[in-house]
Formats: C-alpha cells, structure tokens, sequence
C-alpha cells in the first residue's frame, strides 16, 4: 500500500519533531499562510538597488533574514505579495460559492461571484485499473492533462487538462481578452497579468477535484501541475501560489518564467542576444505597471524568479530547459535554478528540486534524458517511491562555464 507522505510529515511535525526529513511534502490549504499581515508596499522609486538576485530569506521590511524551516511560511507570503503586487496583479481569494459535478468523465466547476458565474469544465483521463487512490496530474492546456509531456509517464494518474481560455483567452499578440468572464468576476482585475488570473483558475480546478475526489477515487495529496513555453510560466506561477500542488514540472518557460529578470538583462547587455526580458514580453501575461516601474532599472525589483521556484519549497519542482532556442535564455534560467537550489539546500530537501538543461530536441518536446527525470519525480511526489533517485542536475556543457556564484554569493550558503 502507498505511503501517505503528507499525513506521515504532518503527525510527525504535530509531535514536536523539527528534523529535516520532516518537511511536509505538500499543505491541504491553497495558501497556509494567508492570515499572516500583509506587508507593507514600496514605491518603485523608493526601493534599494540589488543588482545581484535579491536574498530569498531576507525580510522585506529589511529588519533581518531567518532560514529557519519554521520561518518560511511568512517568507513565502512576503515573496507572494511582492509578486503580485509589482508584476501579474492580486489572485483573487477563493469565492464562497463554487460547486462541481461529474457526469461521466466530465468535471464542471462553477463559481459565483459579484453576482456572476464562471464555468470550468474538463474532460478527465481516469486510469481503468480498480486500484487507487490516483494521484492527479494536471495539464496547462485543454487537450491534456499532462502538458506537453508523455502521457505514459503519467500512467496511473488521472490526468486532467486545465482549459485556461474558460478563465481568459491567451493572446501571443498581447491582445487583452476584455469579454473575459473573468472580468466580470472581478472588475479591478483589469489592469493585472494574465498568470495571476490562470492561477486563480488552477486553485478553482482544484477546488472542483476536491468536491469529486471519493466519485474518481483521487489522492489529492499528491497533484502535479505541468505545462511548457507561456504554459511553463502558468504552471511555476499556479504551483508557487497553491501549495497543494505536490509536483511542479516546469518545461522550457523562458523569460518571465523560472529566468531570473536580471540575468536576463546582463545577459543581452553582454552578448547582444535579445531575449525575453521585462521591456519586451507580453503585457497581457503581465501587469502593465511592471514594465512601467522596472523597465530600465530591473535592479530595483524587490524579487526575481528564483523565489517564485522557492516558493513552492518544501514541494517538489522539476526544471527542463532546451539550449536550442536562444530566446529561452537558459544562461539565466540555470542561474534561477542554482538560486533556488540553494533554499532547498538549506532546508536539507536537495532531492525535492532538480533541473535537466540539454538540446538537440525540438520546442515543448521533452528529450529522453528529459522524460527520464520526469519519470523520476512522478515516481517519487506523485507514487511516494523513496528510492527514485532525484538528485537531478543535468547541463548542456556551455552552462558549465557559467559563473552562477556570482548571483547568490552574498546570501547563498549563509545563516
């Protein structure tokens, strides 16, 4: 019988028990630290200059730093605050009012709010095996609940596609959906990003599963989210903002995803390379004001995209890159990566994080190296097997000659 790793960290840290080996794996709660005080918001003009990655354990107050395991809830929340507050807007709260049904293998989740109503529906992929509960995987994309991954890897769970155009449409034209019945939902959403919107609808999705999980037999202990390129981003974003999420697996986000906005900078500064940085992405995927406050001083963003992937620490994050497309930037997702690595490294759950930057495949299409460590992480976060070896960390060799060190140095390693 699988183990239940979330009941098992949970009775232990219950007890008193503080070691390592007792972080949770995932929460039951979208949020465990949402009763925590808000912090208080900077004007852009006002806040420091870092022109190295920003100390993921430093207090934005500035009174301090802590990497007690005990602390990070509240430095969670500081890092989701500023996230939304200077790039993608607020994720809405969950509403009050949201019911779902199952007719067949279709899943609807309606939500009420404002007086309006959004709908989600998706057609789950539920194993036909009688044994359970099933793990759950969750697709960015209406046609598949396991992204642009391989479905066989995700055998055994139910796989269960995430229609983001029922929440708002995406546009690579950076042509806002302003009909989007989200709006309706939430008028003063208007002037956020995209992703805080898609995230807000995975959280929904989830509710939904919640609702149907004894009529599929689901473990909902153990969710994996996943998606590629735009998809990659919503999949980091939705992971980091919802900690039930026990398994993100990020695939080829780029800019705006796990790539650090500084790097990013520095990067096209030395080498002439126009990557995705903050002057150039999509402003309907971000908050205009984003670009407005930080285009030109990136510097003085109070965080960069190595704590969004910490965020979801103690949970488990799987990186692929692919070295063939130079707008993907992975110089900077890899510096990104060892920045959040170190977090992990610090609360003693290295194995919970992993990263596999290789090419010579195409787009969105996982390279059996790739598929390889993903099958690792679903066997390990999603089926609970302590001896799938995690400790990934795979690099094309012309990231071994990147000086990741330089980024992190004066926080990295540090009490």
């Amino acid at each position: 019988m699988k183990t239940n790793l979330l009941l098992i960290a949970g009775a232990l840290m219950a007890a008193g028990c503080g070691s390592i080996q007792q972080r949770p794996f995932v929460y039951e709660s979208e949020n465990t630290g949402a009763a925590l005080p808000k912090i208080k918001y900077v004007n852009p003009d006002q806040l420091p200059q870092c022109t190295t990655l920003p100390d993921p354990f430093a207090w934005s107050d500035g009174s301090g730093r802590s990497t007690n395991f005990a602390d990070w809830e509240r430095r969670r929340n500081e890092i989701k605050s500023e996230i939304e507050f200077y790039e993608i807007g607020a994720k809405p709260d969950k509403p009050e009012d949201i019911t779902a049904t199952l007719n067949d293998t279709i899943l609807t989740v309606t939500i009420k709010h404002n007086g309006q109503t959004l709908t989600l529906t998706s057609r789950l992929r539920i194993p036909k095996t009688s044994d359970g509960p099933f793990p759950v995987s969750i697709g960015m994309g209406r046609f598949s609940g396991t992204g642009s991954l391989r479905r066989d890897i995700f055998d055994g769970c139910i796989q269960v596609p995430f229609d983001h155009d029922q929440v708002i449409r995406s546009s690579h034209q950076a042509v806002r959906d302003d009909s989007a019945q989200y709006y309706k939902l939430y008028p003063d959403a208007r002037a956020n990003g995209n992703y805080s919107a898609w995230a807000w609808g995975v959280s929904r999705l989830i509710d939904g599963l919640e609702m149907v999980a004894d009529q599929i037999n689901a473990d909902l202990s153990h969710i994996c989210v996943t998606g590629c390129s735009y998809a990659g981003k919503m999949a980091m974003y939705s992971s980091a903002l919802d900690e039930r999420v026990a398994l993100a697996i990020v695939q080829e986000s780029g800019g705006g995803g796990i790539n650090s906005w500084r790097v990013s900078d520095d990067f096209t500064a030395r080498t002439d390379t126009n990557v995705e940085r903050i002057n150039n992405t999509n402003y309907t995927w971000f908050s205009p004001a984003l670009k407005d406050n930080f285009d030109g001083r990136v510097d003085r963003l109070p965080f960069d995209h190595h704590e969004i992937l910490a965020m979801c620490a103690p949970r488990a994050v799987l990186v692929l890159g692919n070295g063939d497309y130079e707008w993907l930037c992975d110089h900077s997702g890899y510096v990104s990566c060892r920045a959040a690595e170190a977090v992990y490294q610090t609360f003693g759950i290295a194995d919970r994080f992993g990263f596999v930057f290789d090419d010579k495949h195409p787009h969105c299409r996982a390279s059996d190296l790739q598929s390889e460590a993903v099958k690792a992480f679903v066997e390990k976060f999603l089926f609970d097997d302590a001896s799938s070896n995690t400790m990934i960390r795979e690099i094309t060799p012309t990231l071994k000659n990147v000086d990741y060190q330089k980024w992190i140095e004066p926080w990295a390693g540090k009490e």
